[in-house]
C-alpha cells in the first residue's frame, strides 16, 4: 500500500472551509488528517490519472463554524456549500461522474456514496463499515502528544473503574444513575473535584468506562488506551476504528447498556491473568493511535489510509 496508493486532493475551495482544520481540539484527527495530506509527504500526487482515491477537502469543523447557527436545525447553508462544490468539481474533472464519488474520500455524513471517514460511527444511522471508515476522537488541546502515553503498572491501579464526563445521551444518564457517587470501585462522575486529576484517574484505573453521548463515538476510547487503561465500551452500534485489523476484544471490554447494573461484577468476573493479557496487548496497539508530525509507520495517520485503502478495494472503477 505505501509505495502504490495514491490519493488525489482536489484544489478547488478556499480555506477555512477548504484544506484546513483544526489540530488542537476534539476534532484534531480531522485536522490532522487534512494537514498531513495537505503536506503531501506521503500518499498525494498531483496527477489525478495516477490517483486511486480523490480528497474532497471539506474540514467539517469549518463547515459547522461559519455556516451553522447554534441551535438551529437547518442544515441548507451547509447542504448548499456541499452540493455546489460537488456540482463544480464533477463539472471540471471527469472523475466524480466516472463513479458517481464511490472512489472519493470525504469527512461528511451527507455524501452517501462516498468513502465517509466519520467519527460517529454508528451503523443506526447509516454508517456502513463496507464502505465508511471509523475514525478515532482525539482531543489535543495543544495539539503535541507530549506527556499523553503511559500509566501506573497493573499492580498499582488500585481503581476498578472510571468515568467522568458530562451528563448527555441516554446512556450516560443511566450510568450516572446508577453509579455516581455510589461506591469505590466504580468512580463515576460528571465532574470532577478540582483536586482530582483526570489523568490520574485514567493512569490508575483498570479499567475506563467509555458510554456513548449524544454520538457513539467519545474521546476516553483514545485517552483509555493512551493511559493503557483497558475500555469498556457501552454503546449501541458502534464500530470501534481500525476494526479491520485490530482484534478489539483482545484489548477492550463490550458492555451492554442493559447490563450497565451489572458493571461491577462484570469486570470483578474478568480473571487477573486475562486483564493482564489485555493490559499488554493495550500496549502493543498504542502505537497505532498516536499521531505523529511527521507520521511515523503504523501510527493513526498511516492506518487510517490503510482502512481507506480496504475500502477502495471493494470499488470498481470504468474510466476512459
Amino acid at each position: 500500500m505505501e509505495r502504490v496508493f495514491k490519493i488525489y486532493v482536489y484544489e478547488e475551495g478556499e480555506r477555512p472551509i477548504f484544506h484546513h482544520g483544526p489540530c488542537r481540539s476534539i476534532y484534531s484527527t480531522e485536522g490532522n488528517f487534512i494537514y498531513e495530506l495537505e503536506r503531501g509527504s506521503f500518499y498525494r500526487t498531483n496527477d489525478p490519472r495516477e490517483a486511486h482515491v480523490f480528497f474532497l477537502p471539506f474540514s467539517v469543523v469549518g463547515l459547522v463554524q461559519y455556516l451553522y447557527e447554534p441551535g438551529s436545525r437547518d442544515r441548507k447553508a451547509i447542504a448548499g456549500v456541499v452540493a455546489d462544490y460537488v456540482q463544480t468539481i464533477s463539472f471540471r474533472h471527469p472523475f466524480w461522474n466516472s463513479s458517481l464519488g464511490a472512489d472519493h474520500l470525504c469527512f461528511l455524513a451527507m455524501i452517501g456514496n462516498s468513502i465517509r471517514v466519520l467519527c460517529n460511527a454508528n451503523t443506526s444511522e447509516g454508517f456502513n463499515p463496507l464502505k465508511d471508515v471509523p475514525l478515532p476522537e482525539i482531543n489535543l488541546n495543544t495539539g503535541d502528544m507530549s506527556g499523553l502515553l503511559g500509566g501506573s503498572p497493573p499492580s498499582q491501579r488500585p481503581i476498578l473503574a472510571f468515568f467522568a464526563g458530562r451528563l448527555h445521551g441516554r446512556i450516560r444518564r443511566i450510568l450516572l444513575k446508577q453509579w455516581k457517587g455510589k461506591d469505590q470501585d466504580v468512580q463515576v462522575y460528571d465532574e470532577l473535584p478540582r483536586n482530582i486529576s483526570y489523568e490520574s484517574m485514567l493512569r490508575n484505573s483498570k479499567f475506563c468506562l467509555c458510554p456513548s453521548g449524544y454520538e457513539v463515538a467519545s474521546p476516553r476510547v483514545v485517552e483509555a488506551i493512551y493511559a493503557e487503561c483497558v475500555p469498556v465500551l457501552i454503546s449501541k452500534g458502534y464500530v470501534p476504528p481500525l476494526s479491520d485489523v485490530l482484534e478489539w476484544e483482545e484489548f477492550s471490554i463490550v458492555v451492554a447498556e442493559e447490563d450497565i447494573p451489572n458493571v461491577k461484577k462484570i469486570l470483578m468476573g474478568v480473571p487477573k491473568e486475562k486483564y493482564l493479557r489485555m493490559h499488554e496487548r493495550l500496549r502493543e496497539v498504542q502505537r497505532h493511535f498516536v499521531m505523529n508530525g511527521p507520521p511515523k509507520r503504523f501510527d493513526l495517520f498511516h492506518m487510517i489510509v490503510h482502512s481507506i485503502w480496504l475500502r477502495r478495494l471493494n470499488v470498481r472503477v470504468l474510466r476512459d
